[in-house]
């Protein structure tokens, strides 16, 4: 994994969490349901937007080394199942 995509992937995890703490709070708090489900709303977001900054960093990276080093088959049935997971 490249650096800088670890640094923003780490940063946006914190972002994550705290936003977590706050849902948590807002439901120990009994805050308005569509308050609460602005935040999930957003954390969602923020997971996908992680998401999709692993993926290109996998792409980038992994994914260019592995067929490289004759491991395609393998590297593409890994895309394959990551894509099936993400439509589940």
């Amino acid at each position: 994994m490249f650096q800088e995509v670890k640094q923003d992937a780490l940063k946006r995890m914190n972002y994550i969490e705290g936003h977590l703490a706050g849902i948590r709070k807002m439901l120990d708090e009994d805050k308005y349901c569509v308050d609460v489900l602005k935040q999930t709303y957003a954390v969602r977001r923020a997971i996908e937007k992680m998401e999709s900054l692993l993926l290109e960093g996998h792409l980038k990276s992994c994914v260019v080394e592995g067929i490289q080093s004759g491991r395609a088959e393998e590297i593409v049935e890994e895309l394959k199942d990551l894509y099936i997971l993400s439509n589940k």
